[in-house]
């Protein structure tokens, strides 16, 4: 998979208000940097994240994400959003597909971010049973284009 992301890391730094933060995950990244497993990002402008997010879980954990596609496929392109939480903003963005939200951690230190998460919008590149990662309740069939099913937690609220 590295070869395949070039640009993109696992582990990556955003800066938000002005503090540099990780996504919330294992500690997996080169030097131990949290991220979510499997995902590989690229700064996309400010406020904004793209990513590759492969079948591969936490420390190389082979077809952690999907029982049925192979291990270490793209899965998915992903679109990430650096907000706040808010009923209105969750409805809003849940209707545009970023139906999973992120938590942000401090680099120094860990603590998470008092009002902001990561958006995210998963765009499937195949079809695959979605059926392992962190929350194998919401397990079920994908097919290409926009999941709206992909963990949806835009209902609840960011509670640091």
């Amino acid at each position: 998979m590295a070869g395949q992301n070039k640009g993109f890391v696992h582990g990556i730094v955003v800066e938000v208000d002005g503090e540099e933060y990780y996504l919330d995950g294992a500690p997996d990244g080169p030097n131990g940097e949290t991220d979510v497993p499997g995902h590989y990002w690229v700064i996309a402008g400010k406020k904004q994240l793209v990513g590759k997010h492969y079948n591969t879980g936490p420390f190389g954990a082979p077809q952690w994400w999907s029982s049925d596609a192979p291990d270490g496929e793209l899965l998915y392109i992903v679109h990430g959003i650096i907000d706040t939480w808010t009923e209105e903003k969750s409805e809003e963005y849940a209707a545009k597909g970023y139906t999973h939200y992120h938590e942000l951690v401090e680099v120094d230190g860990g603590d998470p971010h008092p009002t902001k998460v990561v958006w995210l919008k998963h765009t499937a590149r195949t079809s695959f049973t979605l059926d392992g990662g962190p929350a194998p309740q919401f397990s079920h069939e994908v097919t290409p284009g926009i999941d709206y099913e992909f963990i949806p937690n835009y209902e609840t609220p960011y509670s640091p």
